[in-house]
């Protein structure tokens, strides 16, 4: 027969034991947790310096086609954002680094003109021949319109080096999702600053961009 001193003492023990699972349960979740933190701050702290990296280069060089990504207009008239993209690409056009621009960019609720039309004329009246001009008025965001401007560059049989021009901060994301679109791209910036919260937003979308894929990202913004 057992003594009763000793089964108590037993049950005591179990009690204990058992006792003990749950709090070391809640130590490795909290640890897990704080691991995933850590992971990705340090993550996004990365893309940001990758970012901001990014948006101090220039990479212009002889391509097959200058595409400027799309920016608000007025009514038919760039606005100051759209007006330096489209001076910088007239610029690379002029020192002769690709015989084409194509200007990207459809419109906004109760616009009568697309960017890319906007884009069209300022280029016109600065004594671009049409024929040197490719108009894209296809997408809402940076990833439709390329998607769109690779189409376009196929179809014509133009090939696929492009120099995106945008402002500084854009350059990471555009480039990658050129990349994924089949276009190869280098990027040559406005003379545009870029504030801290136009690059915390572009490390967001990056980021992203790289999780999911560049095409679902652009629909997440709808």
């Amino acid at each position: 027969m057992q003594c009763p001193a000793l089964k108590s003492k037993r049950s005591g023990n179990i009690l204990s034991t058992n006792g003990h699972r749950p709090v070391q349960l809640r130590k490795f979740i909290a640890i897990a947790l704080l691991s995933i933190i850590l992971l990705s701050i340090s993550y996004l702290l990365i893309v940001f310096f990758q970012v901001w990296l990014n948006s101090a280069r220039d990479q212009a060089r002889p391509v097959d086609a200058i595409v400027v990504l799309g920016a608000a207009q007025w009514d038919g008239v760039p606005s100051p954002v759209l007006e330096a993209r489209l001076e910088k690409a007239l610029k690379l056009y002029e020192e002769g680094l690709s015989p084409i621009i194509v200007t990207t960019g459809s419109k906004q609720t109760g616009d009568r003109f697309t960017e890319a039309y906007a884009g069209l004329t300022y280029l016109l009246e600065r004594s671009v021949p049409e024929n040197s001009i490719l108009v894209v008025v296809d997408g809402n965001n940076t990833f439709e319109s390329l998607s769109a401007t690779a189409n376009v560059l196929t179809d014509r049989g133009i090939g696929n080096k492009v120099i995106l021009v945008s402002d500084p901060y854009h350059a990471l994301r555009a480039k990658e999702i050129a990349h994924e679109v089949g276009l190869q791209a280098w990027f040559s910036p406005t003379d545009l600053s870029s504030s801290f919260s136009q690059l915390i937003r572009e490390t967001a979308g990056t980021s992203v961009g790289r999780m999911i894929g560049f095409r679902k990202a652009s629909n997440l913004s709808k």
